[in-house]
């Protein structure tokens, strides 16, 4: 059981709970079907076979990522994407992306010199 806890608990680290919450492939789609608009709990679910409650898990994780907010109008609950974390995961993974691709740029000149014929 710890295992399980210490797997869905990511932490103080914002960056970690974009990331788990990132992680499951039906939150990924919940974040997917929010990108066209707010939409509610069985909206969301309607193309899942899974329960309600199940997920209203996804979107409390979801929620506590910062990746979703929920609000009432009227007598609807409605969620919502917020996008600023997707961005500061973003702007990490950015970080690495620019350093691979200059390495990928040395390896190219590498084996460029390597293929040119020698004088």
């Amino acid at each position: 059981m710890d295992n399980l806890r210490v797997m869905n608990d990511p932490g103080p680290d914002p960056l970690s709970a974009v990331f788990g919450a990132l992680a499951d492939p039906t939150r990924r789609a919940i974040l997917e079907r929010l990108a066209a608009g707010e939409a509610t709990v069985g909206e969301l679910g309607a193309p899942f076979a899974i329960s309600q409650p199940a997920i209203s898990k996804h979107l409390k994780v979801l929620q506590g990522a910062g990746l979703v907010s929920r609000h009432r109008r009227g007598t609807a609950n409605l969620s919502r994407l917020e996008p600023q974390a997707l961005r500061e995961a973003e702007d990490w993974l950015e970080r690495y992306r620019a350093a691979w691709e200059e390495r990928f740029e040395r390896l190219d000149e590498v084996l460029a010199e390597l293929g040119r014929p020698k004088p």
